[in-house]
């Protein structure tokens, strides 16, 4: 199979250039994106704020909901690039190709099954995840429109998670930065010029992740693409799906748990009003300008590991996550300055003049800002289990999270004491702060017990 001389120099960068290079240049295109994607979403939540405090709310419960629907396909990207990149680290690029049109057909095909499945019960559904009857209606709306999307976005989330792991990430960032310009641009075109109302944000979502599917799916297909998908590659033997499975199903777990733990947590803070479940989605913006980048770097770590491992040399692999978690840590303290400074501003900003509503994303942004540095731990302990294969131990850490850290102290909080809406914002500190605690608890024993197994992995010849 024919590889491009980039391919083949990007490769070696990566599993013998200098770490600290090879850290910043592949994951450096991913926070670029993280950080601006923030932005991007202010945006999208000021347009939401500029219709009503109540199409806060809704996009608030309803983003959740969709989120807890797109971890199948992030499940399937994460898993499928972890197999791809220990591939193209040995050097396979026949089975790089094989495995990307194997999971581009299973993920088109789980798409289409959810969508006949949740479009004909939106309204069902949502009731029983007890959202506030004056968002029923207008809620499942939107919420019909975001399943449409499905589809476009599980095309999208391979293709991109592709290019991640063959060390693409530029490809990842320019596309995912087209996709927030043209959701930005739809938002303003169907929310001032159509007035499209509460449909016009998932209709937005639609149009630009339709555009970037057509544009992921022609690269898909190009002659030119060294790894272009075909139907008569596409192969479920059973090793590859019991590894894909393996590797996929728990992430699906971890991310779907996470995602619809939220539902949950918006579900139990309608207790002091539909409002406050608009102020939480707020305060979770806010947090991304501290949680985001350090995502970005978990990313790059993933794929950097993933690679390494496939070439067998693991004491590289190790100690691209030493210095990743260094990187984090530094980043994460930066950010809990910055957002200390400008905290009361930008809750203003969302807030539109609205002092109950300032008032109550100030008191949940005050607490959930106070983890940040702990999550940073968190972040790179991920990218360690991802990029090591370990992802049941990821999804063990986000049960935690969420059903012992989270919720259970947030129903105590609620019934027992009279903490009002800041009982949400130190839950969101418990869980997340506790998170990052095991994390690194985890990591200690994990990393040992992996330098034992190193002999193991040499003899794996690639195959983990």
């Amino acid at each position: 199979m024919d590889i491009t001389d980039k391919e083949l120099a990007r490769r070696k960068f990566i599993l013998e250039g200098n770490e600290w290079k090879v850290i910043f240049t592949i994951s450096f295109p991913v926070v670029i994106y993280n950080s601006l994607s923030q932005i991007f979403q202010f945006f999208d939540t000021l347009i939401a704020a500029s219709i009503s405090t109540k199409i806060v709310s809704i996009v608030s419960f309803i983003s959740q909901i969709s989120s807890a629907m797109q971890t199948i396909g992030s499940g399937l990207a994460i898993g499928s690039g972890i197999i791809i990149a220990r591939y193209f680290g040995a050097g396979n690029m026949e089975m790089v190709r094989k495995r990307i049109s194997s999971v581009l057909c299973l993920a088109i095909s789980i798409s289409l099954i959810i969508a006949a499945i949740f479009i004909p019960f939106s309204r069902q559904f949502l009731h029983f995840l007890r959202i506030p009857d004056e968002l029923l209606l207008d809620g499942s709306l939107y919420f019909v429109i975001e399943i449409c999307s499905i589809a476009f976005i599980f095309i999208n989330t391979i293709y991109f998670s592709i290019e991640k792991a063959c060390g693409n990430t530029k490809t990842y960032m320019w596309g995912n930065l087209l996709f927030s310009i043209l959701k930005t641009i739809f938002n303003i075109i169907f929310v001032y010029v159509l007035k499209g109302g509460v449909i016009a944000l998932p209709g937005a979502t639609f149009a630009a992740q339709f555009i970037i599917a057509v544009i992921s799916f022609s690269r898909l297909l190009s002659p030119k693409n060294p790894f272009r998908i075909s139907i008569k590659l596409c192969s479920f033997e059973k090793p590859f799906v019991k590894r894909l499975s393996s590797l996929s199903i728990p992430i699906f777990l971890e991310k779907f748990i996470f995602a619809f733990g939220k539902v949950i947590v918006n579900s139990m803070c309608a207790f002091y009003g539909s409002a406050v479940i608009g102020a939480l989605g707020v305060s979770n913006r806010l947090g991304g300008l501290s949680t985001q980048p350090p995502g970005g770097f978990q990313e790059g770590e993933t794929t950097i590991i993933s690679q390494n491992l496939g070439n067998g040399n693991l004491k590289r692999a190790l100690s691209i996550f030493y210095k990743v978690l260094f990187i984090n840590f530094v980043f994460s303290i930066i950010c809990f300055i910055i957002t200390g400074i400008f905290q009361h501003p930008l809750v203003e900003i969302f807030a539109k003049g609205d002092d109950n509503f300032a008032k109550a994303i100030a008191k949940i942004y005050y607490y959930e800002r106070l983890d940040t540095i702990l999550i940073a731990i968190n972040t790179s302990v991920m990218g360690l289990l991802y990029g090591f294969g370990k992802t049941k131990i990821a999804l063990y850490l986000n049960i935690l999270r969420l059903f012992v850290y989270r919720i259970p102290p947030l129903y105590f909080f609620i019934h027992c004491t009279n903490l009002g809406i800041e009982a949400v914002g130190i839950a969101m500190l418990v869980s997340n702060g506790f998170v990052g605690l095991t994390s690194g608890a985890v990591a200690i024993p994990l990393i040992a017990r992996i330098k034992k197994q190193h002999e193991k992995y040499e003899k794996a010849g690639g195959e983990f």
